[in-house]
């Protein structure tokens, strides 16, 4: 917890994607940042979302050009500053006459190709189908285009990750139970929700990044009325043994005028999704209905040489999509953009409420709301965010890097070597600092996870339970076995005894 002494210049209540790329921009620009989530990073929304960074292609159907314009060109950005958890993907659009016609797909896939420079990634083609195409033989042509998949739980941790390196204090697992102001500073209670002690910190101004929370925060922490209000929308996916071998997604059109993503997912999977319907309810208890179940089903087969059913579901994940409310009739045509309300009534200590957003412009809003306090800082310095790699993606490309950790670490397994780049990049030698054989990485909980990972991830990565490892810090959850899961969390359960027992020797 906090000195109570300390004045923090900027309080970020919410540990989502906007809430960590907030803390990380402000702590560079040199102010003193404190951050609080009451659960896990990133354990709501940001971890449960398709895994793309795209510039929406659907959006331009809504007329959301200055949306799009924006999420690609933060697509390029984000590309260059994270290789190692976020790479290009090659999307394929089959096409059905009686679904939306060919011109204005040929149309929507020319401004998506044109509204920002392509760089990194190929523009878009028409292509036909042949025989050795996964999908049923009555879809005979579709198109192609770019994106980008990314690993959305680790996003958010490395932004923490980096905030942490520039200053800023990170708190998970605790709960921001009152604000209020008192002349130009606001006095913050926060609870530990583990211990449940309570402590005051003081900032000068307060950021409420809390998703879904958003107008709850208002009445739950600060008792007033919320400016405005969300729209909540779930978005629900299954995994399922990949469908194909083919290293390309595809994105299949609905009849009611939905998409939903089939996505390659770590390596033995397909990922199956999104759908999107409003919701209604306590965040935090969203999950998958039978009937989102029969509809992803449904649209898959209705596609893929390849059947699915219920019983081919390894895991299933839900979130919910905090999305500004524009009063649209349908929940997929409501706007991904976003907004802030600024209050400081009187020259009072400023409070800054996020509205909306979503994972691929997150850096983007993130600088947008630290220019917007300048006038509250303005000691602090310019933007810096855009071309600053993130936390282990400083590196050229994930073929050499496997190649100097193979160098580096003979005795190491490939497939753990594969792994490591892909969610730590070059942080794994951290992990890997001091280790001279396979025995040196401790137990060995099952598929490639090892005690000195874990204790990485633990003393590091704020990771405190099984899934904020199996499923947060990495995907391992689709390939451990029970007694592996139940070992992790003897384990984990030790770690946290002794850490009290230290914690309680100290003070005493």
């Amino acid at each position: 917890m906090e000195n109570q002494s300390e004045i923090f210049d900027l309080m970020v209540v919410g540990g989502g994607i906007n809430g960590v790329g907030i803390a990380l921009d402000a702590a560079g620009r040199g102010l003193r940042v404190s951050l609080c989530e009451m659960n896990d990073l990133g354990a709501a929304t940001s971890s449960n979302s398709s895994k793309l960074i795209h510039g929406g292609l659907r959006y331009l159907e809504h007329y959301e050009f200055r949306l799009v314009r924006e999420a690609l060109a933060e697509r390029e950005v984000l590309l260059n500053k994270a290789p190692h958890i976020m790479w290009p993907m090659r999307f394929r659009l089959p096409h059905q006459p009686h679904l939306r016609p060919a011109w204005m797909i040929r149309i929507g896939l020319f401004l998506y190709d044109n509204l920002s420079k392509l760089k990194t990634l190929t523009g878009s083609a028409g292509i036909k189908f042949d025989a050795s195409s996964p999908l049923v033989k009555e879809i005979k042509k579709g198109f192609e285009y770019s994106d980008a998949w990314v690993d959305d739980a680790r996003l958010v941790v490395l932004n923490a990750v980096a905030a942490k390196e520039k200053g800023a204090s990170i708190h998970t697992h605790t709960r921001c139970v009152h604000a209020e102001r008192k002349a130009d500073l606001w006095h913050i209670t926060l609870e530990d929700q583990i211990t449940g002690t309570q402590q005051v910190c003081k900032a000068r101004a307060l950021v409420n990044a809390t998703g879904p929370w958003v107008a709850g925060f208002f009445n739950d922490a600060l008792a007033e009325q919320a400016p405005k209000q969300i729209r909540m929308v779930k978005g629900s996916h299954i995994v399922v043994p990949k469908l194909h071998d083919q290293p390309e997604a595809y994105i299949l059109q609905n009849e009611d005028g939905r998409i939903v993503f089939v996505i390659p997912y770590e390596e033995e999977f397909s990922l199956v999704g999104t759908t999107d319907e409003d919701y209604i309810g306590a965040p935090e208890k969203s999950r998958i209905s039978d009937a989102e179940i029969d509809y992803l089903i449904a649209i898959s087969n209705s596609h893929f040489k390849h059947k699915i059913s219920r019983d081919d579901i390894v895991h299933t994940f839900s979130g919910v999509r905090p999305l500004i409310d524009d009063d649209s009739t349908d929940a997929q045509t409501v706007t991904r953009d976003y907004s802030f309300e600024v209050d400081n009534p009187d020259g009072a200590a400023p409070l800054i409420s996020v509205f909306g957003g979503k994972i691929t412009t997150y850096r983007k809003l993130a600088e947008s709301l630290v220019d917007k306090i300048t006038d509250f800082f303005p000691n602090m310095g310019g933007s810096w965010t855009q071309n600053a790699p993130l936390p282990g993606g400083e590196f050229d490309g994930p073929y050499q890097l496997k190649l100097d950790l193979r160098i580096a670490f003979p005795w190491l397994p490939y497939s753990i070597i594969s792994r490591y780049v892909r969610c730590y990049g070059t942080l794994s030698y951290a992990i890997l600092q001091n280790a001279n054989s396979i025995d040196s990485l401790g137990r060995h909980f099952g598929a490639g996870l090892y005690e000195k990972e874990v204790d990485y991830l633990v003393t590091q990565e704020w990771a405190r339970t099984t899934d904020d490892i199996i499923w947060r810090r990495t995907k391992l959850g689709l390939f451990l076995q029970a007694d592996g899961i139940k070992d992790l969390a003897s384990y984990l359960a030790a770690m946290d005894e002794a850490k009290t027992v230290s914690t309680q020797s100290q003070v005493a």
